[in-house]
């Protein structure tokens, strides 16, 4: 073999076998480039002196050269870009690793043709001896989606999302281990003690406290520090009520939460309405209830919520004063000094000071232009997080340019917030600004979002979960772990999103510029009085908007209150609304390039939904999310192109049919209270992956025919409590990965045959008392990689694995408290 040849063949070897381990280690790839930088540094002098040894080439092969040593450059570049990107920076290493498979792709085309085309005879040998690295780069490409798959049903931690759960809880925990210490915190910690004066005071006349402050001065925070405390847990005996109002509070489904939870939540339903005028009650014995209530913007809702009760007490948080309704009321003060630059740089540099080597004097600079508020400090210094002075220059310079912080604070803060987001990458930007889309106080469920990314922004699921990660480390929004996970092995299913509300005005203010029709976004950012939609949507009957998104939110809506709008171009449409009976916009069937389709009720009892029969008009809806309201019977509609359909908290009325959804691939259907049985339709949808039947504590049954599902890879049945048993059929699921069945508390057993489900990597069995033995083919389950279980059937699967000499993590598990409240 020629030199030159036998260069080239070496070369793309050793680089091939370098990519796929770089890619393979997207989000951790700084050992790999650096090993790449230090190959290719030694093998390029080689190369050049093979192409000026004065031995004349054929024109085809000295191009050839230069064309290897052109991407063995590109790939120093790529590597060099990998040690700089911050392990922060997830978008930016999906990004680099989506690179590094273009630049695969690059080596194999080079490979694969000019060299056939050129050098054949010796070219032979290189391609047998590559043969096998070929085969690799097939699973190379596919590793994004295996990786998701594990972040979706929590092997080997998550992924990126749980990590980033992760690491907000040890932000939490810093802040925490910081009070009193003379870090961030002592401002904290002397609010929460003036706080806890207030509410332990004995006097009656103090029986409603108020906590007030400016957007972003971390009213909320307090308390729900305050609320963490030992001492106010044990002093309420953890009767304690934690509601978000907002601006557009549902008073009605309020006070009822509010008098079943005083009451002790004996004998009340979601359909409880509680009486106008109040009955004289008096606590039992010496029980004290504390009900906070969360962003209060208006004192007449704020009238309707309180009660004076011996017992118990009120602590209110809002931006505005009520003096002559709070008997007494603490004031959040803005950061001192010392603790604005101490949170500043946690989120900055990852430690409480200034690090060496950093320009002191721009870094204060800077903290003194976040004008010493909490959330303006955080998003800001995470901005920042890993860049260079110029970059920091640039960012002082703009925020420098505005007006100081002050009474007249929202504007300018706005402001300043604003400039955190110039500098995100525009897609990035986009998926912020489309937060702006769901209503305040509000969690997001975390598929509501990646979903709706996916459908606008042409985005794979692995990238919208990538840009989730980013938008948290940037503290532009907040990543909820549900109380029902469990342990350090939870997954995307069981996460949420939350917003400040001051990001979420900044999404609206950035996202109204230009003239309504013009807008990208066109958002209710809260109920009208009436109930109805704005007036000014009026002004454009008859006239098409450009709007992609649509998010509307109103009371009960009739036929006639609707106005006939146009919105060709739309492809997300939230529908939320409080009423328990409602008019489906007429519009819809002017909307053909509907993608995904959101419907969430947010009264005390289940929407009846009229005019379901404009869905038969969304050939192209993927997405529908369903939620607090009675299922429609579609009768005969075919939803050819639908691919999710979520069904949360409704009632079902048998209307489910899976010969509506021939192409559906992910099916939940979660508190569903009036689902007895899964009708064996469903057991006919050949495309169906992700199947979850969460909370829906009556359905007794699977169909028989279960094993037809041959596609599917997650199966969830968290607490079905009357399942008792699981069709032998489901072993027939060759490519099931994921089986939950924990608080199944009636289940007795595995099918027999479990030990064929040969893809089965998780198994999660917590709180299945009634499961004691397990099926002896379960040794044979070699693709297993992890088992949650209870602590008596521990040993049982330990003896499993033993047998099967098998390296399966069993995780036994933990105690759970239910902090939900917190949450609320």
């Amino acid at each position: 073999m020629a030199l030159t040849e036998l260069f080239t063949g070496e070369i793309a070897s050793d680089l091939w076998k370098m990519l796929i381990t770089i890619s393979r280690k997207a989000l951790r790839c700084k050992s790999s480039a650096e090993q790449l930088i230090t190959y290719v540094r030694e093998i390029l002098p080689t190369i050049e002196e093979v192409k000026y040894s004065g031995v004349e080439l054929p024109a085809p092969r000295q191009s050839q050269l230069d064309r290897l040593s052109e991407i063995l450059r590109s790939g120093v570049e790529l590597s060099h870009q990998a040690l700089s990107s911050s392990r922060w920076n997830v978008y930016r290493n999906f990004q680099l690793a989506k690179k590094m498979e273009k630049l695969e792709k690059h080596v194999t085309r080079f490979l694969q043709i000019p060299m056939q085309a050129h050098i054949l005879a010796d070219v032979h040998h290189v391609r047998f001896e590559m043969a096998e690295r070929f085969d690799r780069v097939e699973a190379s490409n596919r590793r994004m989606e295996r990786f998701l798959g594990e972040m979706k049903i929590g092997v080997n931690g998550g992924g990126w999302v749980e990590e980033a759960v992760k690491s907000m809880q040890e932000d939490e925990t810093w802040v925490e281990g910081c009070n009193g210490n003379n870090g961030f915190g002592v401002g904290l910690d002397f609010g929460k003690n003036k706080v806890m004066e207030m509410v332990f005071s004995r006097n009656d006349a103090d029986w409603i406290v108020g906590i007030c402050g400016i957007g972003g001065s971390g009213k909320t925070t307090l308390a729900r520090e305050l609320l963490r405390d030992d001492q106010v847990r044990c002093y309420f005996k953890d009767r304690i009520l934690f509601l978000a109002v907002s601006q557009s509070p549902n008073v009605e489904q309020l006070r009822a939460r509010i008098w079943a939870h005083i009451m002790g939540n004996q004998g009340f339903n979601g359909d409880y309405v509680v009486p106008q005028r109040m009955p004289q009650f008096e606590c039992k014995g010496e029980a004290q209830v504390l009900v906070v209530l969360d962003d209060v913007w208006s004192l007449s809702v704020l009238e309707q919520l309180v009660w004076k009760i011996p017992g118990c007490k009120y602590l209110v948080v809002s931006r505005f004063r009520f003096p002559t309704f709070f008997s007494a009321t603490y004031h959040v003060e803005l950061l001192g000094e010392e603790d604005a630059l101490s949170l500043f740089c946690h989120h900055a540099f990852g430690q409480k000071s200034i690090p060496l080597g950093a320009n002191v004097s721009l870094v204060k600079q800077v903290v003194a232009e976040c004008g010493k508020l909490p959330l303006a400090l955080k998003v800001i210094g995470a901005s920042l997080r890993d860049q260079n002075e110029m970059f920091w220059l640039s960012v002082k310079s703009n925020l420098s340019q505005g007006h100081s912080i002050g009474e007249s604070y929202e504007i300018n803060l706005i402001d300043r917030m604003a400039i955190s987001t110039e500098y995100l990458p525009e897609k990035i930007k986009e998926c912020f600004l489309d937060l702006c889309a769901f209503p305040e106080d509000r969690k997001i469920p975390l598929e509501i979002l990646i979903n709706m990314w996916v459908e606008i922004h042409d985005i794979r699921e692995a990238e919208g979960y990538a840009i989730v990660v980013e938008l948290s480390n940037k503290n532009l929004l907040t990543l909820v772990k549900e109380a029902r996970a469990g342990g350090m092995y939870s997954s995307s299913f069981e996460i949420s999103v939350t917003q400040h509300d001051t990001l979420r005005d900044l999404a609206l203010i950035l996202s109204k510029r230009g003239s309504i029709q013009e807008h990208r976004r066109l958002v209710m950012a809260q109920r009208e009085e009436n109930g109805l939609l704005p007036k000014e949507w009026s002004r454009y009957q008859n006239r098409p908007f450009e709007a992609q998104i649509v998010s509307i939110n109103t009371g009960e809506m009739t036929e006639m209150d609707w106005y006939e709008l146009d919105f060709p171009k739309a492809e997300v449409l939230i529908i939320n609304f409080t009423s328990s009976d409602y008019f489906l916009p007429p519009f819809i069937r002017k909307m053909p390039n509907l993608r995904a389709l959101i419907i969430i009720n947010y009264s005390t009892s289940y929407a009846r939904l009229h005019n379901v029969s404009v869905l038969r008009n969304l050939t192209n809806l993927r997405s529908l999310w369903l939620e607090k309201v009675s299922t429609p019977q579609l009768s005969g509609t075919v939803l050819q192109n639908l691919g999710k359909l979520f069904i949360v908290l409704c009632q079902i009325n048998n209307s489910l049919d899976g010969k509506q959804f021939p192409n559906l691939s992910e099916l939940t259907l979660d508190h569903c209270a009036d689902l007895t049985y899964l009708p064996s339709s469903i057991c006919g949808i050949k495309s169906l992956r992700n199947m979850s039947l969460t909370d829906c504590h009556n359905l007794s049954q699977l169909p028989v025919e279960f094993g037809k599902l041959k596609s599917l890879e997650i199966l969830r049945l968290y607490a079905c409590p009357y399942l008792e048993t699981l069709p032998p059929t489901m072993c027939d699921m060759k490519k099931l990965k994921y089986i939950d069945i924990s608080q199944c508390t009636n289940l007795t057993c595995f099918p027999n045959d479990i030990g064929r489900l040969a893809s089965l990597e998780k198994i999660d069995m917590r709180e299945c008392p009634m499961i004691r033995h397990l099926p002896k083919s379960a040794v044979s389950l070699q693709s297993l990689q992890l088992v949650i279980c209870d602590e008596e059937l521990y040993g049982t699967w330990r003896d499993v694995v033993e047998m099967a000499k098998s390296n399966v993590l069993i995780q036994v598990r933990e105690p759970q408290f239910d902090l939900c409240w917190l949450q609320e």
